[in-house]
């Protein structure tokens, strides 16, 4: 795994990790705006890494090799750990490592593990794999119709064309295959007091089933609704928000009776 620093000599350190069919530069905009006050790590997740040719593996695999990092570069206190979709899956997996002190954790839009029988979860992670491939094949067009993205300029549909070509189909089945059915313990734990999760308008019908899964295993949770927002939206297209988000100047109203 690759791992990206900015801001390293900053005393407060925050992890920003990436959703998928996108690669670390998904927070190019971001990174500006917080590197003189936060020390930035931003992991290259395996299979979306243009410098390494690799395939995903699995949150868990991936989790514990970005928690190996951090201790051994002395970053077990973690000031803030955001992450978004697929990125979100590697935060709430890092909660249960008792090995980091995460004073808060922000999980945007987030992929919580089913709680299906197999084989419905078998045909979920088929028709997400299809749709993906689709794209890859076919054309980038097909995913802003069939996923809840803010509308894409022709400088996104040139990138995530070449994500798409970059990367795998043995990615794509993995990554869906595992933000779908992460193993997490049966009692869930964490020190960590102080997580939120975020939550577009635009996904509110998508993410039901993880907002329930959030108040059922982390309930110290708070719930924000992003409004004017798509999937992922905020790192590349409102960047300015998301760092208020992150910094504790954002203007979100918490609203736990729309996102019930």
């Amino acid at each position: 795994m690759t791992i990206h620093e900015f801001g390293k000599y900053n005393s407060k350190t925050i992890v920003l990790v990436h959703p998928s069919v996108v690669m670390w530069d998904y927070f190019e905009y971001v990174i500006p705006l917080m590197e003189n006050d936060y020390h930035l790590v931003v992991p290259a997740i395996p299979g979306y890494d243009p410098d390494e040719k690799n395939d995903f593996t699995s949150v868990e695999e991936i989790t514990d090799e970005l928690v190996k990092w951090l201790i051994q570069n002395n970053l077990t206190e973690i000031h803030c750990i955001y992450g978004c979709s697929m990125g979100g899956s590697v935060v709430i997996r890092s909660l249960l490592d008792k090995r980091l002190k995460i004073e808060r954790a922000v999980v945007d839009g987030g992929i919580t593990p089913y709680q299906l029988p197999w084989l419905i979860t078998r045909f979920i992670a088929v028709k997400d794999f299809l749709l993906i491939s689709m794209g890859k094949f076919g054309g980038i067009k097909l995913l802003e119709k069939a996923f809840s993205t803010d509308e894409l300029s022709e400088e996104d549909i040139r990138y995530a064309a070449r994500v798409l070509a970059m990367i795998s189909y043995r990615t794509i089945w993995n990554t869906f295959e595992s933000c779908n059915n992460y193993e997490m313990q049966k009692k869930t734990y964490t020190e960590c007091r102080k997580i939120e999760y975020w939550c577009a308008d635009a996904e509110l019908r998508d993410r039901k089933s993880d907002i329930r899964y959030m108040k059922k295993y982390f309930p110290q949770t708070k719930f924000k609704l992003v409004r004017n927002a798509g999937h992922g939206g905020l790192a590349p297209f409102q960047p300015k928000r998301l760092v208020r988000g992150l910094t504790g100047k954002a203007k979100e109203r918490e609203e736990p009776n729309v996102l019930g």
